[in-house]
């Protein structure tokens, strides 16, 4: 089973759930990445639905900015000026800014309040052959420990042993996942992890030495509300379509293989190495389309449609 064709099946059968995103950066001083993060939706959910379907910078929500009275941009900021001046203008530019001219400087304050709009974060591993574990356990030790996510899970395809369990942290649920029916066995419930407190982050590991990082319980928050603005501004369906001829997007917006007979990851497995490829424009695809029919996540918002209609007021 390709791991790339196994993340977006199982994507595909959990998206209605949440909000559900690929590859994202989880770490505050290391470099990891999760493959799945599951964002469960928070009663203030529809308040930022309301904003912008599209990513808020982290440097615009934590900047001394609010919705009363402007202020001059840079003493909002705290943070590197070409930083601030790119989440100013990414800020505006999705309707949670608005500017004004005084003098000839710059001020800005928000539009709305930035919501607590998730409840929690679910992240998932995939490793659909369990013989084959790769670095598994220290990635899965290391989103533990770090606790930044609400639940860590590893899915597979592979038949699960009482062995496999006693090798995994106790804290890390399992799901036994059928990519092709969408069929789901829960084979462990994950644990809660304690998302408040500091945690402990593993920077790197070499033979005999580890090098951690403890991490304060308020750099996992801005890390928590990075990760699901992340995965709302993101979503799945993230790839790319193979150039060939012989590979559509399926019902689901999948790049759907006829000759390979599977969804392919068109970055490593379709150029003129393959015995099928065609070359041919990539297929179009509306994946904005199929995440507004199957999940909360909003591409024309009311708050982004008010902000268009008055666009010279913010100017």
């Amino acid at each position: 089973m390709r791991e790339f064709a196994f993340e977006v099946g199982l994507c595909r059968a959990i998206e209605r759930d949440g909000i559900v995103a690929r590859q994202l950066g989880a770490s505050v001083h290391g470099r990891r990445v999760l493959d799945v993060v599951q964002v469960e939706p928070g009663p203030a959910f529809e308040e930022r639905v309301a904003i912008t379907p599209e990513r808020l910078p982290s440097a615009a929500v934590e900047a001394d900015v609010g919705p009363g009275r402007a202020r001059y941009w840079k003493d909002a900021f705290d943070c590197h000026p070409e930083r601030a001046e790119r989440a100013l203008e990414l800020a505006s530019e999705r309707g949670f800014f608005e500017r004004e001219r005084r003098n000839g400087r710059t001020y800005v304050r928000q539009t709305t309040r930035y919501p607590d709009w998730f409840d929690r974060l679910v992240a998932v591993e995939n490793k659909p052959d369990l013989d084959r574990p790769g670095d598994l356990e220290r990635q899965l030790r290391t989103d533990v420990s770090l606790a930044a996510v609400d639940a860590v899970v590893l899915a597979t395809a592979s038949h699960v042993t009482r062995a496999h369990l006693n090798r995994l942290p106790a804290e890390v649920g399992v799901w036994r996942f059928d990519p092709e029916t969408g069929d789901r066995e829960v084979r462990r419930e994950p644990a809660q992890l304690p998302v408040d407190e500091p945690g402990v982050e593993l920077v790197a590991q070499e033979p005999g030495r580890t090098e951690i990082r403890i991490v304060s319980a308020a750099e996992k928050a801005r890390l928590r509300r990075r990760i699901a603005e992340r995965a709302y501004g993101k979503g799945w369906r993230s790839y790319d379509l193979p150039p060939c001829a012989r590979c559509s997007p399926d019902d689901d917006g999948l790049p759907y293989c006829e000759w390979k007979e599977r969804p392919v990851h068109a970055n490593s497995e379709c150029d003129s190495d393959c015995g099928g490829f065609e070359p041919a424009e990539p297929p179009e695809a509306d994946a904005d389309r199929l995440r507004a029919e199957r999940t909360p996540w909003d591409p024309e918002p009311e708050g982004r449609a008010r902000r268009q209609s008055g666009l010279d007021r913010f100017l």
